[in-house]
């Protein structure tokens, strides 16, 4: 639970809660609250015996700024030992946080976010006034903004949207899960609802539109609770390293996708019919951390990705849709955070979750609108390899040094998401955050699923043996042969985790396996040709694609029967 100070329009009386924490007597009549210069949103996210970590979120309701200096006092012993996001000094009791380099600019109603942690003994007073830049703010209520992990969120905003609610079941998907030979076994799952361009906020090709599935997911709930699982994806530029995932707005085109996409999103998840529902969103897959790891001069980068990391329409994008949707308070943004596969390397691993800070920050978004991340979306990296660890060796050689590992901290992607969750918050996301794993198509069951480690031979019989994950190298993404589906969805199933998710339907392709025309902004990717010998980014390997496979999002009849075929656990 996180202890917020908040109070408005000038010096309030401190009230000690039942539970010893402060809050604040608020004036009844808020009028005037427009001349409020600043405000200050104060949260201790964690105490201990002898300390504590605090989120401060500033906001500016005068000119904008270039710069920036937020101050109080601390009525204790408090004393700052380190924070991010900002230069912390502290002077016997006056702590002064300053802006660093690349977060100065302050416009005229933006905010922005800092934290740290300190060590105190005997109590902890929550300080009772700020100021920036020598003009006294008042500190905001939250009673309109977001939330994003806090178990007090003053939204309305539960910890967990997955525990104690139902999952909406898509009946497009349903129907033709259920069409297929012994679909009906998990033709009742929930799926997420992708929502990849304009034209599918209001049903494309006979489809059924945003509006219609969150009607459906009302009739779905009853009297219960019920979570609606979204996919926000279509970026300018989107995708820059994979083209059959290539989306339908130019490089540059950032204002439709704020005007024609995610504007209209927003307003219909704003509809006071819909706010019963939670509705979770996932945020731009395949986005931030292609400027991490496919721009620069490394091997894999592409001139696609150079142009999005140089125009910054990735990082506007992401901000705008964070902050947009997280004004909404029965909406929680999750946002993508790739795979162990993809920045589980000790050079994209900080940078990645320093990015996804900047983007969260940005165009008038911040870390409060964030609920948590996700990994794995689409993708098929196993969640737990049982048969190996990162710290095993053979013949003193570290599986690290394996051609499978390749120097990776991390063999699956619920030790990745685990670890990644505490960088986010290093960095200063809320520590609420929640991590979800999309495991639809990572079971890796089936004949071929080993039953014990590999021969020691070897550290690459050891690994190869023993490894449940079957692609040829882990930067194979399309169609893959030998998949099978995963964990069924579920709420929280490990520390940390808020849900395993099938946010990827089972069955809809993930690009074509030779060049397909087609209206909807999809090119053709080798990574999905069967036949293709590979590039740097999967180490010169055979694509380990299906044959025969549909566009990306398209029905894929022999890739489900080889999904529940390979289902582990077996269907």
């Amino acid at each position: 639970m996180s202890r917020t100070k908040s109070a408005l329009l000038g010096a309030l009386v401190l009230l000690a809660g039942a539970s010893g924490t402060a809050v604040a007597a608020v004036p009844s009549d808020p009028a005037g609250i427009a001349a409020i210069p600043c405000t200050v949103d104060y949260k201790v996210q964690n105490q201990w015996d002898t300390g504590f970590t605090a989120a401060v979120t500033v906001t500016n309701n005068s000119a904008a700024k270039t710069s920036w200096a937020v101050k109080w006092a601390y009525a204790g012993n408090q004393k700052v030992t380190s924070g991010w996001n900002a230069k912390i000094s502290q002077s016997g009791t006056a702590v002064t946080a300053a802006n660093e380099t690349y977060n100065g600019a302050l416009a005229t109603g933006g905010s922005v976010s800092f934290g740290f942690n300190a060590s105190y003994s005997g109590a902890n007073p929550l300080p009772t006034a700020f100021t920036l830049d020598g003009v006294t703010c008042n500190v905001d209520d939250g009673s309109g903004g977001g939330g994003g992990g806090g178990g007090s969120d003053p939204s309305g905003r539960v910890d967990n949207p997955y525990t104690g609610a139902k999952v909406y079941v898509n009946p497009e998907w349903s129907a033709k899960a259920a069409a297929e030979t012994g679909g009906s076994r998990i033709s009742n799952q929930p799926t997420g609802v992708w929502l990849d361009r304009i034209a599918a906020i209001n049903g494309a090709s006979g489809s059924m539109g945003l509006r219609a599935h969150l009607d459906a997911a009302l009739a779905q709930k009853g009297s219960g609770e019920e979570v609606v699982q979204l996919v926000v994806y279509d970026l300018p530029g989107r995708d820059c390293a994979a083209l059959a995932s290539n989306g339908e707005l130019g490089p540059t085109e950032i204002d439709k996708y704020k005007t024609q996409f995610i504007d209209p999103i927003a307003a219909i998840l704003a509809d006071s019919k819909y706010a019963s529902l939670r509705i979770v969103t996932t945020i731009e897959i395949d986005s931030l951390p292609n400027l991490v790891t496919n721009t620069g001069s490394r091997a894999t980068a592409t001139p696609q990705c150079d142009t999005m990391l140089a125009n910054g329409n990735y990082v506007k994008g992401v901000g705008y849709a964070l902050a947009k949707l997280g004004a909404i308070p029965n909406v929680y943004n999750y946002l993508d955070a790739g795979h162990h596969g993809w920045i589980g390397w000790d050079d994209n691993f900080g940078a990645s979750a320093t990015l996804f800070k900047q983007a969260a920050t940005s165009e008038g978004a911040t870390v409060d609108d964030v609920a948590g991340f996700i990994t794995n979306t689409a993708n098929y990296s196993a969640l737990k390899e049982n048969n190996f660890t990162i710290n095993d060796t053979v013949n003193g050689t570290s599986v690290r040094q394996s051609k499978w590992v390749d120097w990776n901290r991390y063999v699956d992607e619920l030790s990745f998401a685990q670890a990644f969750r505490n960088q986010l918050v290093s960095v200063g996301f809320n520590s609420g955050i929640g991590m979800l794993i999309d495991t639809s198509r990572n079971g890796w069951g089936g004949t071929a699923r080993p039953t014990g480690p590999g021969a020691t031979t070897s550290v690459d019989t050891y690994v190869d043996g023993g490894r449940y994950d079957r692609r040829i190298h882990v930067g194979n993404w399309c169609n893959q042969a030998g998949a099978g589906l995963g964990e069924r969805p579920q709420a929280s199933p490990a520390t940390g985790i808020d849900a395993y998710v099938w946010m990827k339907p089972p069955g809809e392709s993930d690009g074509s396996s030779s060049a397909i025309a087609n209206d909807e902004g999809k090119g053709f990717d080798r990574m999905c040709d069967p036949t293709y010998t590979g590039n740097p980014r999967n180490n010169n390997n055979m694509s380990g694609a299906l044959p025969n496979a549909p566009l990306s999002g398209h029905w894929f009849s022999a890739q489900f029967q080889q999904l529940m075929t390979n289902a582990y656990p077996p269907l």
